[in-house]
């Protein structure tokens, strides 16, 4: 649910509620000002490994205000099945993930998560507004609008110019 602060000019996406991994209910608003990469992740999935990547992405540009946001989805073959705890430990141990992560959240269907109602609402993809698989980005510059979305086979490497042009 997006929340609108009284007397401020604010954009939706730093007010739509999320749960980070360990159930602490938060929003986006840490992260105004930054430019962030939000991204739908799975631990069972092909594309698993593109954790590595957006990893190096992050910490390479984490100082210059880059923020990538994990959100675990079991929507596409059951790929990510475990709960908050096996999640944390699975990025931690095997790509050593740094990044923020969030709660599990459905990307599509009559449960969508309203922070993906707003993604796929301001850039659609192959299939509409649907979301195709894990690893789909959106790319959201420093004033909280979404100006890019990746399909899930498009690797960090290859936007990484993109990324560091809105830094």
């Amino acid at each position: 649910m997006f929340r609108a602060k009284a007397g401020e000019m604010t954009h939706p996406i730093y007010d739509v509620d999320v749960t980070k991994l360990g159930g602490e209910e938060t929003t986006l608003e840490e992260h105004r000002g930054k430019v962030l990469l939000i991204v739908n992740t799975a631990s069972k999935c092909g594309l698993t490994p593109q954790y590595e990547g957006l990893e190096a992405l992050y910490r390479e540009h984490r100082e210059a205000g880059l923020v990538v946001l994990g959100f675990p989805c079991n929507q596409f073959a059951g790929q990510e099945p475990g709960t908050d705890e096996e999640i944390a430990s699975f990025c931690s141990t095997r790509f050593d993930v740094s990044f923020p992560m969030y709660g599990k959240l459905s990307v599509n269907g009559s449960d969508t998560h309203p922070l993906y109602q707003h993604l796929k609402a301001e850039q659609t993809g192959l299939l509409g507004s649907a979301i195709k698989w894990n690893f789909t980005k959106f790319l959201v510059n420093r004033q909280g609008e979404v100006v890019e979305r990746f399909g899930p086979k498009t690797t960090p490497a290859t936007f990484a110019e993109k990324v560091a042009a809105l830094l």
